[in-house]
């Protein structure tokens, strides 16, 4: 199935354009200015706390902004009604750092469930795409299994495959390997990789230094609410600021 591009092609995917974002008192976005074009790959980096989540969060319209303007895929969500924002969602896949998986349904039940009910596709339709993405992930064995069947990184991998089965346009992944040992991690950034090489445009939260380095486009280092540097993924090799120095020497 085609997704219909809903903006210009050579026109950024998203672009934020000084935005804030404030919970009571508490300024989160503090005025971050940047944008993201088809096809790349942008890793957000940054200490807990310092708006990187919340960044994410908003260009899914799951946290709405204050002030300044937000565009995906050619909408200005800043200004969204909940419609549009339904529109908007059916082209922007997020996983996060829980599964999320219903556990009384398989594995291709979980992953036909949005397509069968947000996009209507009738059940041979999405069974196929269920056997195409659960293939692209490496867990075409996996179809009639249930997720308490499964390891943390198998759950992750259906996890994804759920959000390409909905044929998005762009990826947002949210510290997706956080919870995640050292073999499991690699099994899924492994998948997250080849979705990069595929031409998935993708915007990361991670902490996956390595990762950021290897395989982004742009990296963003945030900083108490704001981008403090930003870079091709050679920035972390040698970065400019000494929040961002201390940053890369802690490891974090």
């Amino acid at each position: 199935m085609t997704v219909v591009p809903t903006m210009a092609p050579d026109g950024p995917i998203v672009a934020f354009n000084d935005v804030h974002k404030r919970y009571g008192a508490i300024d989160v976005l503090k005025g971050i200015t940047f944008s993201v074009r088809r096809g790349e790959v942008v890793c957000i980096i940054g200490r807990s706390g310092s708006g990187k989540s919340t960044a994410l969060r908003c260009i899914n319209g799951l946290e709405r902004i204050q002030a300044g303007e937000l565009t995906v895929c050619g909408k200005d969500i800043s200004a969204a009604s909940r419609s549009e924002l339904r529109r908007v969602r059916q082209d922007v896949g997020i996983v996060f750092q829980s599964y999320n998986l219903f556990p009384h349904l398989t594995v291709s039940e979980n992953i036909m469930l949005a397509p069968r009910r947000v996009k209507g596709m009738d059940r041979a339709t999405a069974r196929t795409v269920a056997e195409e993405v659960l293939a692209k992930v490496g867990l075409a064995d996996k179809f009639d299994a249930y997720p308490e069947q499964l390891s943390g990184g198998q759950q992750q991998r259906v996890a994804i495959a759920r959000a390409l089965a909905m044929q998005p346009q762009l990826m947002l992944f949210d510290e997706v390997t956080s919870a995640l040992d050292p073999e499991l991690k690699g099994e899924v950034l492994r998948v997250m990789e080849d979705l990069a090489a595929g031409g998935m445009t993708m915007i990361l939260v991670t902490h996956e230094m390595a990762f950021a380095r290897h395989v982004a486009d742009t990296v963003i280092f945030m900083h108490q609410g704001r981008i403090h540097e930003t870079g091709p993924g050679d920035v972390l090799l040698a970065p400019q600021t000494p929040e961002l120095q201390q940053f890369v020497a802690n490891g974090l």
